[in-house]
């Protein structure tokens, strides 16, 4: 299973514009891996794309995506949505009259679908891709699976019951990604061992190479949002193979050659921060 990471940044990006922080300077300067763009991965094996950040047209234009066969969306938050017009750039014909144009198909899990009814206009804006002949959309049920090609794929929700997470699983490997949002999640027992845990890093409470404090102990982030400390636990309840962490938000104010020391820090638990173009092949 090969799957490349688009955007590894969260809900913004790195460097954040007008942003004069170090962190920030350094990847305005030097770009990749130093820069992040939204929260993004493809799977090449199933040409499927997961979410779809503002950034998506710029990702894709750089990356090895040939084709985008699938668009599975985790949530409706805007940092994983608001790149959805990329369905209509793909797939409209401007050219011939009448017009032929390609289809994508969108899979919506249940919750994720009443949310894009309620939220940003997603639900308006799939509704007119549809009609116009660029959208498949595919709702899931809850404890529904789908496949594509060899791999089925399995939804579930999290603790924070609008997100959700996924099972991708074929005869050869199984992966579990989770693209945001796993504060209070307690990982099933049928999920440990998996071969690669793809999620989130967390809120950074402190630097983890100098104990500096991040953010003041009663900030209310500290418990609206997972921390990187709950991320290292729900990988040992995972125990899987490999984990890659992702979602890195600027706030942390922690550069890519910081997180490469917390890597090593980490090496027992086999422990990989994302990078944008990173690609995997299992």
């Amino acid at each position: 299973m090969k799957i490349e990471f688009l955007g590894t940044g969260g809900a913004t990006a790195i460097p954040r514009p007008l942003c004069g922080c170090p962190v920030c300077e350094e990847a305005r300067e030097i770009g990749v891996p130093y820069s992040r763009s939204g929260p993004s991965l493809f799977v090449h094996d199933l040409n499927l794309l997961i979410d779809t950040p503002e950034d998506i047209y710029m990702q894709i234009n750089r990356s090895a995506i040939r084709q985008v066969d699938g668009i599975l969306y985790s949530h409706w938050h805007p940092d994983h949505v608001m790149g959805r017009r990329i369905v209509e750039t793909l797939n409209a014909d401007w050219k011939h009259h009448p017009p032929k144009p390609r289809m994508t198909d969108i899979y919506l899990p249940k919750q994720v679908a009443v949310d894009f009814e309620r939220f940003l206009g997603s639900g308006d804006h799939f509704a007119f891709f549809e009609q116009q002949g660029f959208a498949s959309i595919r709702e899931l049920k809850d404890g529904d699976s789908f496949w594509i090609k060899d791999t089925i794929i399995t939804p579930f929700r999290l603790a924070e019951d609008y997100v959700y997470a996924f099972l991708l699983e074929n005869a050869r490997k199984k992966v579990l990604i989770a693209m945001d949002e796993t504060n209070g999640w307690k990982p099933d027992k049928s999920l440990q061992g998996v071969d690669l845990a793809i999620l989130p890093a967390g809120v950074f409470e402190t630097n983890p190479l100098t104990g500096e404090r991040l953010f003041q102990e009663d900030h209310p982030v500290l418990k609206e949002e997972c921390t990187f400390a709950e991320t290292l636990d729900i990988l040992k309840a995972l125990q899987p193979k490999k984990a890659i962490l992702t979602h890195i938000e600027e706030v942390n104010g922690l550069s890519h050659d910081e997180l490469k020391k917390i890597e090593k820090q980490l090496a027992g638990l086999n422990v990989e921060f994302a990078y944008d173009t990173l690609i995997i092949d299992l």
